[in-house]
């Protein structure tokens, strides 16, 4: 995922979305909300939240983000649904689409149109399925909404559409226009069954990595353990406990291994020589897919989140590293965070991005020690300005999960 274009706000965003609302299909029924914004989940025993600014002050914050996040980013696309622009070009992808159904679940009960804009959502991504597996989605469309550069798909857009239609169970229920659940237990199969390599346990970079070096090469961007276990948990199926431990592995195998004095991870690894290790440049994307860069700035996020959610701690020793060392290396100031690094810690990049210095907010939370570099971040985070879809994205999230409003549907 590189960095995007800039996007274009225009004053005819609100009206559009307004119009759209017109469009839904006559008798769409909409259910109260269970878990309204703000939820103030209380995490792990020993983490910490941002204690220089009030608990109001924080979820404000959020709401603001999110408001300026829809306007820009959320769009009709034709009767019933909605996507999410991605680039100045109008274009999305399943990575996009999966960030903004777990938005509008998580934004419920604030934001009083959500389900309706979850339910369009949905009904984009039904529309555009994978010719691989149905319940997955067609990575890209166009700004015509037409299928573009193969019709297959990318995990990170499928796990996180999945998991957002769990939360969509538990936040409305299942018994209205969309039965959540049915539709999760469908795509968490496929995942199963498509983006997952059931010798190696391993998560596929999409439905098409089947073959060749493909077949056992991950990208630890996509390691969502909060995921892997509420798939198990909605399923009973105990394969997602293999996926989660091989997951664990390969973390601490390239900490060990590759990121002993940063705990950064690369972009991409492959299984070479009974070893997994950083892709070289130019495996998929480009010459940094071996290096710590607009993939994997999302891994301290991702992996954190589950620590607070489950207190799960095997990977609390890279994320600890992780910690101290971008502590270290930017004298405890967000604004000196650069968008890429190699796994020793050199800076190859240049540009202070939300992408990358906003996720380091949230693995921040597994320590009092690190309680002043996190109030920090959060002020760094809360004051930015707008970038584009993907530094927006990153920092909605990391702080939605700072404020304490991430929740899990086990």
């Amino acid at each position: 995922m590189g960095k995007q274009g800039k996007r274009s706000l225009g004053w005819k965003s609100s009206i559009l979305t307004g119009l759209a609302l017109l469009l839904l299909p006559a008798g769409s029924v909409f259910a109260a909300v269970n878990k309204p914004f703000p939820q103030h989940t209380v995490y792990t025993s020993g983490t910490i939240k941002p204690n220089h600014v009030t608990q109001s002050s924080m979820d404000n914050a959020v709401k603001t983000k999110w408001n300026n996040w829809k306007s820009a980013y959320l769009k009709p696309a034709g009767t019933g649904k909605y996507y999410v622009k991605y680039n100045s070009d109008g274009e999305t992808v399943s990575e996009a689409h999966g960030y903004g159904m777990l938005f509008t679940v998580l934004m419920a009960g604030y934001d009083s149109s959500a389900q309706t804009y979850f339910d369009g959502l949905y009904n984009y991504y039904t529309a555009h399925p994978s010719s691989i597996n149905p319940y997955l989605m067609s990575w890209k469309q166009n700004s015509s909404f037409e299928n573009v550069e193969g019709q297959d798909s990318a995990t990170d857009g499928d796990m996180d559409i999945a998991y957002s239609l769990l939360l969509a169970h538990k936040q409305w229920g299942s018994s209205g226009t969309v039965n959540y659940l049915q539709a999760a237990g469908r795509i968490i199969n496929a995942i199963m069954d498509h983006d997952i390599n059931q010798s190696t346990w391993t998560i596929r970079l999409g439905d098409w990595a089947s073959s060749g070096s493909y077949n056992t090469a991950t990208r630890p961007s996509d390691f969502m353990l909060n995921h892997l276990k509420a798939f198990q948990a909605a399923t009973g199926d105990t394969r997602w406990k293999n996926v989660t431990d091989k997951t664990y592995t390969i973390i601490n195998s390239l900490h060990t291994g590759y990121s002993a004095a940063t705990g950064l991870l690369p972009d991409f690894v492959v299984y070479s020589g009974g070893v997994y290790k950083p892709a070289a440049a130019g495996f998929l994307e480009d010459d940094n897919d071996g290096n710590y860069n607009y993939n994997s700035c999302r891994t301290p996020w991702r992996i954190a989140t589950d620590y607070l959610i489950s207190g799960d701690s095997r990977a609390l020793a890279q994320l600890n590293q992780l910690n101290s060392w971008i502590k270290t290396k930017t004298s405890s100031t967000p604004g000196n965070i650069k968008d890429g690094y190699k796994l020793n810690g050199t800076t190859f990049g240049s540009y202070n991005s939300g992408a990358f210095y906003a996720p380091f907010g949230v693995s921040a939370m597994t320590s009092s020690v690190n309680q002043s570099w996190l109030n920090a971040v959060w002020s760094h985070t809360a004051g930015s300005a707008a970038e584009d879809y993907y530094e927006d994205s990153i920092k909605l999230f990391s702080m939605i999960v700072m404020s304490g409003n991430w929740w899990t549907y086990a």
